[in-house]
């Protein structure tokens, strides 16, 4: 979870200035009944504060102008989201530890993560939780495992998490189509949602066969609220290429049988369509307007020629013309 998106905006930042660098947060859940705010979190950038949040506001602050640029714009959506439902996580899991402690009062649960990226390319990154201010929880980004500071703390999270492994969800694939920010082309975004276990791979791939990676943006897997996750893949497609090639987003989840392909139609491919659909509709009922015009004029004049010959007979002959006038209607159907 923090390996990809934190590694990622480092990398960039490194890319622009040499040097050790480091990205981290902190976050409080606190007690109810203090006046305090239950939720409090900060984010560092080398050192220096770039967010910060608590469950009194709206949403996050950020504090730098550095985020303008088009990745850390994209950056700075998903750790706002991130920080958002952070906040969840940290008080259901305050509530969790007192209630499973069977503690009263005020306590306190935190987390504190980030990474560092070194001169020579080697990083490190981690994740500890601690419960009223001591060692409880940690996350192993190499093993991607938990490892309890405390029995309790390994009790708990197998309680959790345990059966949870045997419940595979199968990942929603949708297609979100937007104009690109910065170039004349259009931004695909496949969005996995609602898959578990975390673990899954999303590519994009042209003509059905070529994967791509030029063009191509990836956000972090990110925790639902019902503990499935979910994950932005973005594709940037120019005018020339749209019409040239075919586009679909591949998925491959433990919980599917075999990879999901989802095809990206254009929009405007289906807009042509419903306008095509719409006109040969509307000549469709143009011409049975026509075909009606005709049959009725044909009926109307079998029915004049009828009523002039029998005008002109006597009286005798009225049934001869009721039959030839039934007949030249009959004729006109």
């Amino acid at each position: 979870m923090i390996r990809m998106t934190v590694l990622g905006i480092l990398c960039w930042v490194h890319a622009a200035a040499a040097g050790t660098h480091s990205l981290q947060f902190f976050g409080m859940a606190t007690s109810e009944g203090t006046g305090l705010s239950q939720y409090v979190y900060v984010g560092m950038l080398d050192d220096v504060q770039y967010t910060s949040f608590n469950s009194t506001m709206d949403k996050p602050v950020l504090l730098t102008d550095w985020m303008n640029k088009t990745k850390g714009r994209e950056f700075w959506e998903e750790r706002s989201w991130y920080i958002l439902h952070s906040q969840k996580i940290l008080k259901w899991s305050l509530i969790n530890t007192v209630q499973h402690f069977n503690h009263t009062g005020v306590h306190t649960y935190q987390h504190v993560g980030g990474c560092e990226l070194y001169d020579d390319g080697t990083r490190r990154s981690y994740l500890n939780h601690a419960y009223d201010g001591k060692d409880f929880i940690s996350f192993d980004v190499e093993t991607l495992t938990w490892i309890a500071a405390v029995p309790q703390a390994l009790l708990e999270w197998y309680i959790q998490y345990g059966m949870e492994t045997l419940q595979r969800k199968v990942p929603a694939v949708t297609l979100i189509e937007r104009k690109a920010r910065e170039s004349a082309g259009t931004d695909v975004i496949c969005h996995v949602t609602g898959f578990y276990p975390r673990e899954v791979e999303v590519n994009w791939i042209r003509d059905g066969e070529a994967l791509l990676e030029e063009g191509v943006w990836s956000g972090e897997v990110l925790p639902n609220e019902d503990r499935t996750y979910q994950l932005r893949k973005t594709l940037t497609v120019s005018p020339e290429d749209q019409n040239k090639h075919s586009y679909s987003c591949q998925v491959d989840h433990a919980s599917l049988d075999e990879k999901m392909d989802v095809k990206w139609v254009p929009e405007a491919a289906l807009n042509m369509g419903f306008v095509a659909a719409g006109v040969l509709a509307a000549l469709g009922l143009i011409i049975a307007v026509i075909i009606g015009a005709l049959i009725w004029k044909k009926r109307a004049s079998a029915k004049e020629q009828s009523d002039a010959s029998c005008t002109s007979s006597n009286s005798t002959n009225n049934d001869r013309c009721d039959s030839i006038a039934e007949k030249l209607m009959t004729q006109t159907e």
